[in-house]
């Protein structure tokens, strides 16, 4: 299960694996929920690859402000703790698979 980030570990998460994806989420939006499993399933494929974490933006407006998340679910990808890219919407299991797929061999480089 993704690691919990807040307003306070952000910097200190993000930054401690050379490629991080934050789940930009909150409880109440459906769209989350059902990204969630998809979410849960790709982080065990991609262990030791891709570092996940979840911030909840209704209890962390800071950092949501900070990389101008309008809206739910985002995710953002990290490369030694800088902002690389933003995705936002639902995607399905599969093409998020295909989406970081695509994205390790360039982050590794």
């Amino acid at each position: 299960m993704a690691t919990v980030v807040t307003d306070q570990t952000f910097a200190e998460l993000t930054s401690s694996a050379p490629v991080v994806v934050v789940d930009f989420w909150a409880p109440w939006c459906g769209p989350c929920k059902m990204m969630a499993p998809a979410l849960e399933n790709l982080e065990k494929k991609y262990a030791g690859k891709i570092k996940f974490l979840k911030l909840n933006v209704d209890d962390n407006k800071e950092m949501a402000a900070k990389y101008k998340v309008m809206s739910i679910p985002t995710l953002i990808l990290f490369r030694d703790g800088v902002a690389k890219e933003k995705v936002t919407g639902f995607y399905p299991e599969a093409k998020l698979d295909h989406y970081f797929s695509r994205k390790i061999p360039k982050f590794q480089e």
